[in-house]
Parts: C-alpha cells; sequence; structure tokens
C-alpha cells in the first residue's frame, strides 16, 4: 500500500491531474444519489429524472467547472484563499448550471437538489484533497518534522513565499511580520501578521524555528537594522532570493537561504560610470593571470558583460581553470551575451617566455595581472615561492606586456602592501615598485601604461575569515579570532572587481589608485553577527551557557592589529570616480629596481631565505617584520645550526 502511494506521489503532475479528475467524476454520481435521495426521502429514486444517463453529464459538466476554474492546477499540499475562491466559483458554476437545466427543460432538478449538490461537491474537494495530503505526510514521512516558519514582509514576496513553503512537508509558515501601521491584526492567507515588537512574544509562543526575511528590495542598512533586531530573538534568520525570480514567480524552497553576512557588510552598490566600465575591454583583446582566483573569476565575469573581442584565462591551476571557463560560458548562454572567444590558458607567471608568445600571438591590449600568493601565514612559511611568484611573476608579466606592445597593464595589489609587516605585503609593494620603474621609460621604450589598484580584504575570497567561521559555527565552535583588537576593510568581490577595471581605464602612467573601503570592521564583532543569524547565542562570561565560544589565538606570523591603504596621510586625490582615489608616492629608479631584482635572484636561487630578508628589509618598502623567519624548510636546513 504505501509503496503504491509512493508511486502516485511521484507521478507525472498530468497524472495526478487526470487521476484527481476521475476520482471526482466517479463520485460526483454519488453525491447525486444523496441529494435525491434526501430530497425524495427515497433511497431508490431516479437520478436526474428525463435526462438519459442524467449523473453521468452532471458529474462531467460538475469536473468540467473544476478545470475551467484551474481547481485542479493546484499542487495538492496548497490550500490557501485563491484556491478556496476558485473552488466556490466552480461550485456557483455548477450549481447556476443544474437551475438553468431544470427551469429550461423537463429534467427534474429541484433548487434543493441543487444546491445541496453544491455544498457537497465543495465539501468533497475540500475533505478530500485534506485527505489525500495527510495520507501522503503521515504514511509516507512520518517523521518529518515541520519547521515553523514566521515571515518578515506581508507583501507580494511573503505572500508567494508562502505559497512556496506550503509545497513542502517540511515547512509550516505560520504568521507574518510587517512593518506597515495599516496591516496590523490583519490576516494575509489566513496569517496573522504581527507588527515588529509584538512578533517577540509570537516568536516564543508559536516555538518559532525560522524567521524569513521576505523584502527582497530592502536596503542593505535596512536589512541591517532588521537583522539586528531579530538576532535578539535567537532564531536562525534566513532571506527571499533575488527580485528577478520573484518577479518571474519562480520561487523555490532551493532558493531560499541564510541571509549573507557578505550583504550586510557591503555598502550600497555605485553604478559603473559607462565610459570608464568599458573603455579598455569593450572590442578589445583582453587577458587576465590568475583568471580562476577570487578576484581574477570575477574580473573575467565583470569583462565578458563588456563584450571584449577575445578574452584570454591564463591560469596555474587546471581545475580553476576549467571552472572559470565553464563559468563564463554559462553566464553567456544564460544573459544572452553576445558570443566571446574564451581561451583557457594553462601558465606560470614566473615563464617570460610563455607570456610573450601568447600575448604576441592574439595582440592582447588590456591586461589584469591577478595572479599572486595573497595569503599572509603561507607566504611567511614559505618565502621563496612568495617572492618568485608576487615579484618576478609580476615583473616578467610587465615585461613581456612591454614586449608584446600591450596598452594597458592593471596590477591587483593589497593594503597589506602599505607599511607592510609580513613577507606577502613586501612582495606586493615591490611589485608595486616594478610597475612604478617601468612607468618611468614609458615614451621613451614603450607604449604600455601601467598601474595599480590597492585595496583591502574582499568578502567571500579564498582564505576570507567568514567561510571559516561558517565552518567552525556549523561544528559546534570555538570560532577563533587572532586578537579582540583586529580590524580590517572589507569590500565585496564584484564591486573590487569594478572598480578596479574603472581605475586602470583613468591611469596615466604609474598610477596608484586606492579604493574607497568603507569603515572598517572588527573581527571579533563579525564573528559574533555571525553566531545570531545562525539562531545561536555565544558562550562567554556573561553567558556560560550558550553555544558559540570565541577563543583568541594570538597574532600569527607577519599579521598586524590594523591595515592601512596610504603610505602618506596627505598624498591622495579624488578621481573621476567617488571610489576611486589616486596616491602620489616615491617611485624607485629603473637602475635601482633591476639590482634589486638580480640580488633577489640570486639568494632566491640559493633558497638564502636569511638573504632575502634581508634584501627586503633594505629595499625602500617600510618592511617592518613583527615575526622571526618562519620559513618551513629554512628552518628545518637550520634547526640544528
Amino acid at each position: 500500500m504505501k509503496s503504491f502511494i509512493a508511486s502516485l506521489v511521484i507521478a507525472s503532475r498530468w497524472i495526478k491531474l487526470c487521476g484527481l479528475m476521475l476520482l471526482d467524476f466517479l463520485v460526483f454520481p454519488i453525491l447525486l444519489w444523496v441529494c435525491y435521495a434526501l430530497r425524495l426521502l427515497d433511497l431508490s429514486a431516479d437520478l436526474v429524472p428525463n435526462l438519459y444517463l442524467g449523473e453521468f453529464w452532471i458529474s462531467l459538466f460538475a469536473v468540467a467547472c473544476l478545470f475551467v476554474c484551474s481547481v485542479y492546477h493546484f499542487v495538492i499540499r496548497t490550500f490557501n484563499e485563491t484556491l478556496i475562491v476558485r473552488l466556490f466559483i466552480a461550485t456557483i458554476m455548477t450549481v447556476i448550471g443544474l437551475l438553468l437545466l431544470g427551469h429550461f427543460s423537463d429534467v427534474f432538478i429541484p433548487a434543493s437538489v441543487a444546491f445541496m449538490f453544491g455544498f457537497m461537491m465543495f465539501l468533497w474537494v475540500w475533505l478530500s484533497r485534506s485527505a489525500i495530503r495527510l495520507t501522503v505526510r503521515y504514511i509516507l514521512n512520518p517523521r518529518v518534522t515541520s519547521k515553523r516558519i514566521a515571515i518578515y514582509g506581508a507583501g507580494i514576496g511573503g505572500q508567494q513565499v508562502v505559497q512556496t513553503l506550503l509545497r513542502s512537508d517540511e515547512h509550516l509558515p505560520l504568521f507574518f511580520i510587517d512593518d506597515d501601521k495599516n496591516l496590523r491584526n490583519r490576516r494575509v492567507g489566513g496569517l496573522k501578521i504581527y507588527s515588529a515588537k509584538a512578533a517577540l512574544d509570537a516568536l516564543e509562543r508559536y516555538e518559532i524555528d525560522e524567521i524569513l526575511i521576505a523584502l527582497p528590495s530592502i536596503s542593505r542598512a535596512r536589512k541591517n537594522e532588521i537583522v539586528e533586531f531579530l538576532s535578539q530573538s535567537h532564531r536562525r534568520i534566513m532571506e527571499l532570493p533575488s527580485l528577478t525570480k520573484l518577479v518571474d514567480g519562480q520561487i523555490n524552497i532551493s532558493d531560499i537561504k541564510e541571509v549573507d553576512i557578505v550583504d550586510l557588510l557591503g555598502r550600497e552598490p555605485v553604478d559603473p560610470v559607462p565610459e570608464l566600465f568599458s573603455k579598455n575591454i569593450q572590442g578589445k583583446v583582453v587577458m587576465v593571470t590568475g583568471a580562476g582566483g577570487s578576484i581574477g573569476s570575477e574580473l573575467c565575469r565583470q569583462i565578458i558583460r563588456n563584450q571584449p573581442n577575445t578574452l584570454l584565462l591564463f591560469e596555474i591551476s587546471e581545475y580553476a581553470l576549467y571552472a572559470i571557463e565553464q563559468d563564463l560560458r554559462n553566464i553567456i548562454r544564460e544573459e544572452s551575451l553576445p558570443e566571446t572567444k574564451i581561451l583557457p590558458l594553462l601558465g606560470n607567471v614566473q615563464n617570460k617566455q610563455r607570456l610573450v608568445e601568447i600575448m604576441k600571438a592574439f595582440n592582447v591590449e588590456t591586461l589584469y595581472h591577478a595572479a599572486a600568493y595573497k595569503h599572509v601565514p603561507m607566504v611567511e612559511y614559505n618565502v621563496v615561492e612568495g617572492v618568485q611568484n608576487n615579484i618576478f611573476g609580476t615583473y616578467n608579466t610587465a615585461k613581456a606586456a612591454i614586449e608584446a606592445n600591450v596598452d594597458s597593464f592593471v596590477l591587483i595589489s593589497t593594503d597589506k602592501a602599505v607599511r607592510p609587516t609580513n613577507v606577502m605585503g613586501t612582495t606586493k609593494r615591490i611589485a608595486e615598485l616594478c610597475l612604478q620603474a617601468l612607468a618611468q621609460e614609458q615614451g621613451k621604450t614603450h607604449h604600455t601604461l601601467f598601474s595599480m589598484v590597492r585595496f583591502g580584504n574582499v568578502l567571500g575570497s579564498s582564505g576570507s575569515v567568514i567561510p571559516l567561521f561558517k565552518k567552525q559555527i556549523a561544528h559546534g565552535g570555538p570560532i577563533t579570532v587572532t586578537d579582540k583588537r583586529i580590524i580590517r576593510y572589507f569590500m565585496t568581490i564584484p564591486e573590487a572587481a569594478q572598480l578596479v577595471i574603472q581605475a586602470g581605464a583613468m591611469a596615466k602612467g604609474g598610477d596608484v589608485f586606492i579604493l574607497d573601503m568603507g569603515e572598517p570592521v572588527k573581527i571579533v564583532d563579525l564573528a559574533r553577527n555571525l553566531v545570531k543569524l545562525s539562531g545561536l547565542t555565544i558562550k562567554d562570561e556573561s553567558n556560560p551557557d550558550g553555544d558559540i565560544e570565541i577563543r583568541f589565538t594570538g597574532l600569527r606570523p607577519g599579521e598586524k592589529l590594523y591595515e592601512e591603504l596610504l603610505i602618506g596621510g596627505d598624498n591622495v586625490e579624488q578621481t573621476y570616480h567617488e571610489r576611486i582615489m589616486t596616491a602620489k608616492e616615491d617611485f624607485l629608479s629603473p637602475d635601482k629596481l633591476k639590482e634589486l631584482i638580480k640580488q633577489l635572484e640570486d639568494a632566491c636561487n640559493h633558497n638564502d631565505c636569511e638573504r632575502v630578508r634581508h634584501l627586503l628589509l633594505n629595499a625602500p618598502t617600510g618592511y617592518h617584520p613583527v615575526s622571526e623567519l618562519a620559513d618551513f624548510v629554512w628552518n628545518k636546513q637550520h634547526s640544528d645550526d
């Protein structure tokens, strides 16, 4: 029996629809017989006297009315006001049809029979669907426990979400929360609407498991306020998908997701300046190194939407290269973009000959250099590799660009290059110095415009604290934070990529562009907010029975409490774009740069980490290490000395 019911449940929608129509068609004659028996007080009374096969035709007419009113198109698990209205209309149509048939023909259909049949028809459809729903739920899914949901927002979005949740046995929407005073204490879709203040008590009374924010067009500032308010209830907070899906009516259970801390930290987006956004891309041959990385891949997504002639993806990781290529092709297909040549190219930025051959073969016009090691402790543990990739890789790519007559070269830099306390930041500062030195020769030996864009942490990138914190919360904690005082600037990956593209379009040669990162964020506050969004509490001295502990582990090698974007405090100027500034900083002469590169190459070839560190300290970078030399191989080799 259970397997038979299961086979019906997984059957196609049309099979279910036909099955329900057949069921109603077979039951309606029985209901009609009951109506005549009650009216005539005779169990053997003829059905629909004076009409051959009358019960057949009336049953067919009633089913047709239900079909025309789209009653059969509703999912069995959904029983809402809309369905009730349509069922009522279908019932009225059936009753009127019976009355007209009895009035304008010799067919004996008393008014009482017509009204009784209408009542029984309505009751049958209501009860039969409820019985089917309960059968499916309690026989096939006896152990499923529905999550009790409160929905913030009683508008169109909230109402659509209720319909979506009602199709699932695992979700039970119980009430709305809305800020509109005119809606308070009213009902929508059978659910009561509470004010935000009254909802706090209702959350406890209804034993709500999750709160779903159904306000897809809300501003980040307002969403922050709502999340902050709801977090005191210690419930998991979810949100509705994009406004586009809402308009299209395509909301699915899988679209509903946890409120993303990235959205809360990010700022309201600023539309790109069209002439800046397309200047170095549209109709051009564009190359991105490190195309499979966090920033590199987002640059590629933004570039492909600007319709380049050709996009070259240069990446050392085969897997990352394949992933970004497939992603870009999906974007072109899903967004109906013009076809663009996308060429996945494996290679290492330390191989200058490979770079030259690629750039010359395809006549590259614009190059974004995103290939780099950026994880601070990782580079501290692998000093020589960090220098070779971040310094030599940048220098080789820049020299190759000059040799191939590339028009524009943009380096993706970091705020860790300012007064660096670690090897990674120092290598990125020397990478900047490489471009600044080469820029001094522009117009004399080459025409390539070099520029660099410096910004802080991007949310959700590889190595970001957010995925780590989420994983730690999922495992029950503790969350590990290096220091309670540590602060960082954050920016979303799409915003960073857009600003990088626009900054590069304003380059004049040797420019250092600084992105406006907004307000800094305390990492410990970020951790606390993630715990709240999960519906959990912080375990500390004031709340020893809390869920998640925050444990402070101490600063890692090369890490500092705060980052800066400017080397000098008063050397910054505003540009054409409100979130992009330019800084005037000291250059390193081409001769001195070549000497530094030569010495670093010699030290790296001998894996002399101590000498590499000495050269970095003496370079004009402002490098002030906060930890001892931490290279694993070097320390192992000299552990017995």
